[in-house]
């Protein structure tokens, strides 16, 4: 849609082809439908959440950021909040209004928008782009095509990896696709009788064999399966390359980050000869939540009646790591079908990051979740996707006026 905007806004007729029924499917459930649309942190930092392909960025960023993002939907009436960690959201917390506000500026801008329609393949004459082939048989003509399909993460939207499927065809090297911001199998048997509950304020560090992955402190979520939650689906990236290289990954959970072992073991022994004649299930259940408590227990084997005056040395010590420690083994990330964003696809190496025009197929562009871009949660990934749309849009239609056309 911005691409399109942007195309319309430097004067070609400019037509969006969508899939879907409506616009916006995906962007609609954004940030549990509130729309993290963008973060106010430095750009370098913008940069950096992208890691190594970060750099690509620059360009978009320079002609399309968070300044001028937030202008365009101010000027239709949007109005922001920011949120912990530059997060920010639309002050209606809907996405849908977001969705709205596109749509609106499409309209006005002139843009011819098709609905319903499903592209089977980019037309090629002469060695470059010449238009697009329907799934129903049809074809449209274009000098300039922008592929803006998305990954294949929540296939139910439309993100069914079209965009990439075309784009290999067309000879552009599709770097491997796995889920991103995805949550995690575990192996033990304890963690789906935890299913439901969320940790708040704990330290989650990932480890592969003694190479540690990520760390951070946050919410994490058990599931049936395993781990999910904001620490775990930030992580989910760099987990997800280790276990496709089959490193054994592991996840430590430090339930007290603010209190070191020391400190805890300290408490743990002068609460247990003030309060020696409580139950050691009932005194833990007073420091984590029930069942959490319940599971420690079992995992330290330690006789849930017994007394607190009772605990010998090496059981407190048993509960200080249990605290401090938690640990689980990460059998395999969830289906990528179930992932947030999609990591890999089209090589930057084949995309100008000036223009994002391809460089193997004259007058074809790509932008957003097609591109092998993937960050952490926080408005990055949503950034990117409008900050390469508005330039692949400005940059066709400048390559259509330097070449006198209009088409």
């Amino acid at each position: 849609m911005m691409a399109a905007i942007r195309a319309a806004q430097m004067g070609p007729p400019v037509t969006l082809l969508e899939k879907n029924a409506s616009c916006g499917r995906k962007l609609s459930l954004t940030g549990r439908g509130r729309c993290n649309i963008a973060n106010d942190r430095p750009v370098e930092d913008f940069f950096a959440v992208f890691g190594k392909n970060g750099a690509f960025l620059r360009d978009a960023a320079k002609s399309f950021y968070v300044a001028e993002l937030l202008g365009f939907f101010e000027r239709e009436g949007m109005k922001f909040s920011r949120e912990r960690q530059g997060r920010i959201f639309p002050v209606s917390e809907s996405a849908a209004d977001v969705v709205r506000i596109l749509e609106k500026v499409l309209k006005r801008e002139g843009v011819s928008l098709v609905l319903s329609a499903v592209v089977d393949d980019v037309s090629i004459r002469k060695d470059r782009v010449a238009g697009v082939r329907l799934e129903k048989g049809s074809t449209l003509d274009a000098e300039r095509v922008v592929i803006a399909s998305g990954g294949v993460s929540y296939p139910q939207t439309g993100s069914t990896g079209d965009g990439l499927r075309i784009a290999g065809k067309l000879g552009h090297h599709i770097e491997t696709v796995r889920g991103g911001l995805v949550p995690l199998e575990t192996a033990e048997g304890f963690v789906p009788d935890l299913q439901g509950l969320t940790l708040k304020n704990v330290a989650l560090t990932f480890h592969a064999g003694r190479r540690r992955l990520a760390c951070g402190v946050g919410e994490v979520l058990f599931t049936h399966f395993g781990v999910s939650g904001p620490l775990v689906l930030d992580a989910s990236g760099w987990v997800t390359e280790a276990l496709e290289r089959q490193d054994a990954v592991t996840a430590s959970i430090d339930l007290k980050p603010g209190m070191s072992a020391e400190a805890l073991e300290k408490r743990l022994l002068r609460d247990f000869e003030a309060r020696g004649a409580l139950k050691v299930k009932n005194y833990l259940q007073d420091l984590a939540p029930v069942r959490l408590a319940d599971a420690l227990i079992t995992l330290i084997s330690l006789d849930p009646d017994k007394k607190c005056h009772q605990v010998t040395h090496a059981q407190r010590q048993a509960i200080v790591n249990g605290f401090k420690e938690l640990r689980v083994t990460i059998k395999r990330a969830r289906p990528v079908s179930e992932a947030m964003v999609t990591c890999g696809g089209v090589s930057l190496k084949d995309v100008d990051p000036r223009t994002m025009a391809s460089k193997r197929i004259p007058g074809l562009y790509f932008c957003g979740e097609v591109l092998d871009l993937a960050a952490p949660s926080g408005g990055f990934n949503l950034q990117a996707a409008f900050s390469t749309g508005y330039l692949a849009g400005e940059a066709a239609a400048k390559s259509l006026a330097a070449e006198g056309k209009d088409a």
